[in-house]
């Protein structure tokens, strides 16, 4: 028999369980809570490892989605440094790091993602760098005080974030990207260019259409070489190659896997009384009409949310535009609505020269996605166009007059 048993069992120690404890306490829920995360930290934001965090501007309070002593005020227990082993959906049985056994009536798992490791020659090497968690950002700013140079490998958000603050830190970077254009994949070639421009004026040197395939140096990594045969060298690598959903307890628990835990419209698993939620969530969106999955910030904040409120009863399906943002140091402020999975066309909206535009992402006759630097009050109508699928065939030259207020699209 476990030994103990809960009303809520939230499995991961990150935005989206500890957004979930804070709805279902705010909605009234009495019954117990227990959150356990892997982590030594309460559940923290990651957006600021890149970010102010990595370049000393902000503490590890800052981050922290919950105050330290919000947990123990609500009644929410939480257990750090503490992994949940193995899941019986069909017993409603947790078994936590330790052996002890909780009985649950309803879960979450908000587990996350893990880096995606670059196995090559000399991945072994001291000097290589990822990061997701507070102690990977102490240690690249703690390696980048001693360093001048640093070579950073990806051209999406990690790898940009982190090349401008170290940037602004006052170090030499370099970005060795697969992509000709830096943050193309999300953005598209024209507007991908912009950003391309913005790190190069600040001084980053890019290495577009690489492929990196292997690290040099004795017992640290000194050089990145790439499968042209281009060597760039610095005093030490940060990897920004993405990352991978953790499933391994959904698929220890038996649940649906396809790219993250398979989830319904209303963040359902495939057993009963489990929801997921975040970066290991893939679900259903009846807006976009396909299954999508989204590492960002606020999708696990939003997500969170609504498994609480989905634990106490309510039906509605998941519909939230999945909202992005990203800062390239204090150069440029980015958002973005989506995700477009492909578009027909880019209406430009607004004074790029100035840094002040937006992107429309049209597709079908209809906004897949939008893109802003400077104009955050074009991201509010883009939703609208997205959420009621506005006609926008007769619509791209209001789209495109910056002098032309968007509530007139409809």
């Amino acid at each position: 028999m476990p030994e103990r048993k809960v009303q809520h069992l939230l499995i991961g120690g990150g935005q989206a369980s500890a957004q979930c404890a804070a709805e279902l306490r705010k909605k009234g829920a009495d019954g117990s809570i227990l959150l356990a995360g892997r982590e030594p930290d309460p559940p923290y934001e990651r957006p600021p490892l890149s970010k102010e965090y990595l370049r000393g501007e902000a503490t590890r309070e800052d981050a922290f989605v919950n105050e330290r002593d919000w947990y123990a005020d609500n009644d929410v227990e939480l257990l750090t440094k503490t992994n949940v082993m193995s899941l019986d959906p069909e017993a409603k049985v947790a078994k936590l790091q330790g052996g002890v056994e909780v009985a649950y009536e309803q879960a979450l798992i908000a587990t996350g993602a893990n880096v995606n490791l670059l196995r090559l020659d000399g991945a072994a090497l001291d000097g290589i760098h990822y990061l997701r968690a507070f102690g990977n950002s102490d240690a690249i700013r703690e390696a980048a005080a001693a360093a001048e140079r640093v070579v950073l490998v990806g051209g999406s958000y990690i790898a940009t974030e982190v090349a401008a603050s170290l940037t602004e830190m006052g170090k030499q970077c370099a970005l060795v990207m697969t992509e000709e254009i830096a943050l193309s994949n999300s953005f598209g070639d024209e507007a991908g260019s912009w950003f391309h421009e913005l790190l190069a004026s600040k001084g980053i040197e890019l290495h577009g259409g690489e492929t990196v395939s292997a690290f040099e140096g004795d017992s640290a990594a000194t050089a990145v070489v790439t499968e042209s045969g281009k060597t760039v060298e610095g005093d030490m690598v940060v990897v920004g190659s993405g990352v991978v959903p953790d499933v391994m307890l959904a698929q220890r628990a038996g649940l649906e896997v396809d790219d993250g835990i398979v989830c319904d419209a209303n963040l359902r698993t495939s057993a009963a009384d489990v929801w997921a939620a975040g970066d290991v969530c893939s679900w259903h969106s009846e807006l976009h009409g396909r299954r999508l999955r989204v590492e960002h910030w606020d999708v696990a904040f939003q997500q969170g949310m609504h498994v609480a409120r989905a634990m106490l009863g309510e039906t509605g399906a998941y519909r939230e535009i999945p909202y992005f943002f990203s800062d390239l140091a204090d150069w440029a402020g980015i958002e973005y609505v989506g995700p477009a999975e492909s578009w027909d066309e880019v209406i430009f909206r607004g004074d790029r020269d100035a840094g002040e535009w937006s992107a429309f992402y049209v597709g079908s006759g209809r906004l897949q996605g939008a893109l802003t630097v400077g104009r955050s009050e074009d991201m509010v109508h883009a939703r609208r166009l997205m959420e009621d699928a506005v006609e926008l065939a007769d619509q791209r030259e209001v789209l495109a007059d910056a002098d032309t207020e968007l509530d007139s699209v409809s």
